[in-house]
């Protein structure tokens, strides 16, 4: 199961409308990191990014966390649809 995988089941019980979820992975042109792109409705990005962004941080801590077996650095973007 790949990193974009595993941060999808994490926000897909914090989103109303989970059909128009998408997690991708990026291409980055550092090898030592993985970016990661929430895409989602106004509402649910407001959500998972939360007041004065703790959600938002609450899952970089976690999925950095998971990205520590790989040996990289995660970072993680929302962009609404």
């Amino acid at each position: 199961m790949g990193l974009d995988q595993v941060l999808y089941d994490l926000v897909r019980p914090m989103v109303d409308e989970p059909e128009s979820l998408e997690v991708r992975q990026l291409n980055d042109s550092s090898e030592r990191e993985i970016v990661l792109c929430v895409y989602a409705k106004d509402d649910d990005i407001a959500r998972l990014i939360g007041r004065r962004g703790m959600m938002a941080s609450a899952l970089r801590q976690v999925m950095a966390v998971a990205s520590h077996a790989e040996g990289k650095r995660i970072s993680i973007k929302f962009e609404k649809i």
